[in-house]
């Protein structure tokens, strides 16, 4: 584990996984977004729908902001709806009036991305394959006075304790926890969402994961009145629109609850199906970082460059690696999937490894 200062970034911090699905790529099976199948489910299309005759009113976000708010046991005051997650980190980015900012990678390359387009200098702490991608938190320098790590983490599904996320604040530090992927947890083990003893915290939440509403665009931020109001002063005028905002009233409700806990144990039993196959290639130089515990894998096998574009050849697309600060070309990013799409993957996969 080490701290990097970049002066360029040495990667492309823009690149996401549906470019693996677009244009060429749109009839692959695809492996290569952490979006669930089969989503957003019925219910869920009736509630969005249901909104499309409020479209001529001007949004009004309040009683989604109170339903977040609820569900996590916290005020009003406390939760921010935003365009997604990636909105979330732009905000910060912008509002935010910090001097050394830091992000613990391999993670999700777009806090990195923000910040460097409004004028940061951003260092970065490398987890190591060696250690797991685990969290050493005395890895991350004393004076970063901001804090960006993800839990569970994208792409290494490594799923950081939670106290030793919080043994990361100090006074002056804010630290931003990107929980996108959390309530694909079984239990939503390790979360800090609703916590408000640990200063200067501030929780980032996506529903675009979970329920496939990539396309709308809805997520959330959780943290202490005075960053939600001067966040608030940094978005345009209603930044979230009404169909995203029943998506959002919808989808924290009791019975979307339930299906996310349902799924998020579906998804475990899915992901250890993925393990056990892919362990199967081994003595092919195929290895998991793990213990996994989000809704995709990060996978490490010879010549993976190569094998990614024969795969795309077969009919499945998977998410390159080299891209993630802290990882080279010999990475991947697998979603899960169900048995019988994970059971044709790893058939293809078996074909065109060397």
């Amino acid at each position: 584990m080490r701290t990097e200062d970049t002066g360029g970034t040495g990667h492309d911090l823009r690149h996401h996984g549906d470019a693996e699905v677009r244009d060429d790529g749109s009839a692959l099976v695809d492996l290569a977004v952490n979006v669930r199948a089969d989503t957003p489910p019925a219910w869920l299309r009736e509630e969005i729908a249901g909104s499309l005759s409020s479209l001529a009113a001007y949004p009004d976000g309040r009683a989604a902001r109170a339903a977040v708010a609820a569900r996590h046991g916290l005020p009003v005051e406390r939760v921010l709806l935003t365009a997604g997650a990636a909105e979330a980190f732009v905000l910060l980015a912008r509002a935010l009036k910090v001097r050394r900012p830091v992000v613990v990678h391999p993670q999700f390359t777009e806090p990195e991305a923000a910040l460097r387009d409004a004028g940061h200098s951003v260092d970065r702490v490398l987890l190591r394959e060696a250690d797991g991608f685990r969290l050493d938190p005395a890895a991350v320098p004393e004076d970063a006075d901001l804090v960006v790590i993800g839990n569970p983490t994208n792409p290494t599904s490594v799923l950081h304790p939670a106290a030793a996320i919080a043994g990361l604040a100090r006074p002056g530090r804010t630290l931003v926890v990107d929980e996108a992927f959390m309530d694909a947890v079984p239990g939503e083990r390790e979360a800090l969402a609703g916590r408000t003893d640990v200063p200067g915290l501030i929780i980032l939440r996506s529903l675009t994961k979970t329920w496939g509403l990539a396309g709308l665009r809805i997520g959330y931020v959780l943290a202490a009145p005075e960053t939600v109001a001067e966040l608030e002063r940094a978005q345009p005028l209603w930044p979230v629109s009404t169909p995203a905002l029943a998506a959002a009233e919808a989808c924290v409700a009791p019975r979307a609850l339930a299906e996310a806990a349902h799924a998020a144990h579906r998804i475990a039993a899915d992901r250890a199906h993925l393990v056990a196959g892919l362990a199967a290639f081994a003595k092919r130089g195929v290895r998991v970082a793990g213990p996994a515990e989000g809704p995709f894998l990060l996978v490490g096998m010879p010549g993976a460059a190569v094998v990614r574009r024969r795969l795309r050849e077969l009919g499945y697309a998977v998410r390159r690696g080299d891209t993630f600060p802290g990882l080279g070309e010999e990475w991947v990013r697998v979603a899960v999937r169900d048995r019988t799409t994970v059971s044709g993957f790893l058939r293809a996969l078996s074909a065109v490894l060397p």
